[in-house]
């Protein structure tokens, strides 16, 4: 699997995605400002990378903190939160990894500024050993659902460049060749950015797993002549009811779905479960700018000039829509969710299976 991002001598090297399948190129970041120019400008994309990403942004920016005290450090520090909250607002691991690093902080206060600058690289890594070991119990997880000639759908990419390695949507899939399986995969191009058609149908390719790359448009055909046997994608925040944020077209697909009784499972990583949002309705959506769709990469206009545009990058898919959701912990049914969030809960109960 290709490193999408990793910590080297001081510097946070991010494999520049916007590059790919045509050239594999890393981008040095020395500062947070770079790093969250990367979130921002999908070097980085994928809720779970996009967390690690954060995570060694802000160990970044507390090295150019001068402050002795702890109390002036996380005053030091708020900006980098800050800067770094502000990127992309829909993926809630954004958010999940500023909070676990803060409650890091917090339980280590008594340590001095100069070794918590050393913790936070320290915890950082943790973060992205701890991303990959989730994705693969993922995978271990999700492998169940797919059989022997089963044809795979995914849209946008959740592959291990989402993610620190493994991927999520992927995951069972590289279990289940694994396993010795079958199968088959057809990848959505992904408009308007095309990271299944740059980055998916790329990836498959490396593991060595057939896939077969079709037009957003051309999913519902191949479900009507029974082409596609079961759908996975990933998340970048699935809330309390089991509502599903993730690429703009997801929707289109789960609805599709359930019109042609295909099961439509989410691999969904703990940390993209945000359990204080109740409904996908309060699911902030990214907007991004026009130049995406009216240009090809900015090199090619297929649009006449003065189109009003919306780029929405991310639409919710409602719970109703969504056969399983796919944990590190195991196979939920979306109303389920809610009840993972009990400190009681039975998990082993609530699992599904195949």
């Amino acid at each position: 699997m290709v490193k999408t991002i990793e910590w080297v001598n001081g510097t946070v090297m991010m494999l520049d995605q916007s590059r790919l399948p045509l050239e594999v190129s890393y981008i040095p970041c020395a500062t947070y400002g770079k790093v969250a120019e990367g979130i921002q400008k999908l070097w980085i994309r994928g809720a779970p990378a996009i967390g690690i990403a954060t995570a060694m942004g802000i160990a970044l920016g507390a090295r150019e903190i001068t402050a002795g005290s702890y109390e002036d450090f996380m005053k030091g520090l708020d900006k980098v939160f800050d800067t770094l909250l502000a990127t992309r607002p829909t993926a809630v691991n954004i958010k999940w990894a500023v909070d676990r690093v803060k409650g890091f902080l917090d339980r280590n206060r008594e340590t001095g500024v100069a070794r918590l600058k050393e913790m936070l690289v320290e915890e950082s890594q943790r973060i992205l050993d701890e991303d990959i070991r989730t994705n693969r119990a993922i995978g271990e997880w999700g492998a169940q659902f797919i059989k022997d000639g089963d044809t795979v759908l995914t849209h946008c990419n959740a592959g291990s460049l989402a993610t620190g390695g493994y991927g999520t949507a992927t995951a069972p899939m590289l279990v289940s060749r694994e396993q010795g399986k079958k199968f088959s995969v057809i990848a959505d191009e992904t408009r308007p950015v095309l990271q299944g058609a740059r980055l998916t149908a790329w990836e498959l390719m490396q593991e060595g797993i057939p896939v077969t790359l079709i037009t957003d448009n051309t999913a519902g055909a191949l479900m009507r002549r029974g082409e596609i046997n079961l759908a996975i994608v990933g998340t970048d925040r699935t809330v309390l009811n089991g509502d599903v944020a993730n690429k703009i077209g997801t929707y289109t697909v789960a609805v599709l779905c359930r019109e042609h009784g295909i099961p439509f499972y989410v691999a969904a990583p703990f940390s993209s479960i945000d359990f204080t949002i109740p409904t996908g309705d309060l699911i902030p959506i990214e907007e991004r700018p026009a130049e995406e769709v009216t240009n090809v990469f900015g090199a090619c206009r297929i649009a006449p000039e003065g189109v009003k545009v919306r780029n929405l990058a991310f639409d919710v898919t409602p719970a109703r829509y969504v056969t399983a959701i796919i944990t590190e912990k195991g196979a939920f049914r979306p109303d389920d969710i809610r009840r993972l969030s009990e400190p009681d809960a039975d998990i082993d109960a609530l699992r599904i299976r195949a």
